[in-house]
């Protein structure tokens, strides 16, 4: 039986190390670049096509671990996917990074998604940090540039979804198969959030900053519901609100990733201003999405009322950064309680401690199975980014 360790920094520092050795061990593909798929019981789809958001999510992970570990290893890994990027991704004729490739890297899909260039732009500014390597920020500000003019919608701001590989418009705007086919979503603006939040850590120039103001205030007065602390998850062209469901993972992924940015703005009026509205995104999903066994609940269905209590791996990742930073912004302890029960689910339910890396659904789930551990939506990057997070939070003050 796997033995439940407490919530210190030490064990998340030594968690984000396993995952790393993981990924180093098992998901390098010898053709190139990384593998597009590995089943839960670690055997390799080796003709899976190959996805933008896996491999931006690698590049990220590695080049930020290769930094939070002080890991050559890492840094490796980092450059790999960095050249597998801008060799296979990268469209050179059109500008933009292309959505999906076969197993040998030549192109299946081309098509621009919004929260694509997002990813982009997150993990070569990860990478800029890791290496200091001045192309890689003029890539990531090259892509800033295109969202920003084809995007960024004019007349009724926001930034729109889809184009096609030329940057036309596109009748089929969806990330996946499970969402709403809507002009704008919360997901691609809480990642374009995100992307431009580390773009400014890492190039604080004068156009860079203004987008994330924008972008900080519309987030927080257009996505984020103040009536009841929830995100707007699909809209039209008018920001009308076409959701069937709350989402607990991103509500409480967005508070945190929401104060990251005014954090990063270093504004005090926004930090006052906004402060109370992160905090009421905590409380939410603290009172409304926790089960008994100490997960947060993947999502409530408005129209049924109904709980899914799904356990996913990425949501009790992001739970973890969140609750931490509710309890460091106002010592209450109700976060960090939640946040030990939380760790201590993860390491019963999640992390496979005969496999390695998380399992996708919870070990009681009964389709755990049929889940990937490495796939086109399942990289190191929450998992890997939460162990990071998590032992900063916990460090502070020490």
């Amino acid at each position: 039986m796997m033995q439940i360790l407490p919530l210190t920094a030490a064990h998340c520092r030594a968690q984000c190390a396993a995952i790393a050795r993981w990924w180093a061990e098992h998901a390098v593909d010898p053709a190139g670049g990384f593998y597009g798929q590995i089943n839960d019981d670690g055997s390799v789809e080796l003709n899976a096509n190959k996805g933008i958001i896996l491999n931006t999510r690698i590049l990220w992970f590695f080049s930020e671990a290769a930094v939070f570990l002080d890991c050559t290893d890492c840094l490796t890994l980092a450059r790999r996917a960095y050249h597998y990027l801008l060799e296979h991704f990268d469209d050179s004729t059109a500008g933009g990074v292309f959505w999906e490739l076969d197993a040998q890297g030549q192109l299946v899909n081309g098509k621009k998604q919004t929260y694509a260039q997002a990813f982009a732009i997150y993990a070569l500014c990860a990478y800029y940090k890791a290496t200091n390597e001045q192309h890689a920020l003029d890539k990531a500000l090259t892509y800033f540039q295109l969202l920003e003019q084809y995007s960024w919608d004019r007349e009724k701001q926001g930034y729109l979804e889809a184009f096609s590989q030329h940057w036309q418009s596109l009748q089929d705007l969806r990330l996946s198969e499970k969402d709403l086919n809507y002009p704008k979503t919360m997901n691609t603006h809480l990642h374009v959030l995100e992307a431009y939040t580390a773009l400014y850590q890492q190039h604080s120039c004068v156009e860079v900053q203004l987008a994330l103001e924008r972008l900080t205030v519309l987030f927080s007065q257009r996505i984020v519901n103040t009536d009841n602390g929830h995100l707007r998850l699909f809209l039209d062209l008018d920001w009308i609100d076409y959701s069937s469901s709350y989402s607990y993972g991103h509500d409480i992924e967005a508070c945190w990733l929401l104060w990251e940015a005014l954090q990063g703005l270093n504004d005090q009026h926004l930090l006052n201003q906004y402060r109370p509205l992160v905090l009421q995104m905590a409380n939410v999903a603290l009172q409304q999405g926790l089960c008994s066994d100490g997960h947060l609940a993947d999502e409530w269905h408005i129209a049924s009322e109904t709980l899914q209590q799904q356990s996913c791996w990425w949501v009790q990742a992001e739970a973890l950064v969140g609750f931490l930073t509710a309890w460091r912004l106002t010592g209450d302890i109700r976060f960090f309680r939640a946040s030990e029960k939380l760790w201590a689910y993860i390491q019963q339910q999640h992390i496979d401690p005969v496999g390695g890396e998380w399992h996708w659904l919870a070990v009681s789930a009964p389709e755990r199975a049929s889940q990937y551990k490495v796939g086109f939506w399942k990289g190191p990057y929450h998992n890997g980014r939460a162990m990071m997070a998590a032992a900063l939070l916990l460090e502070q003050g020490h």
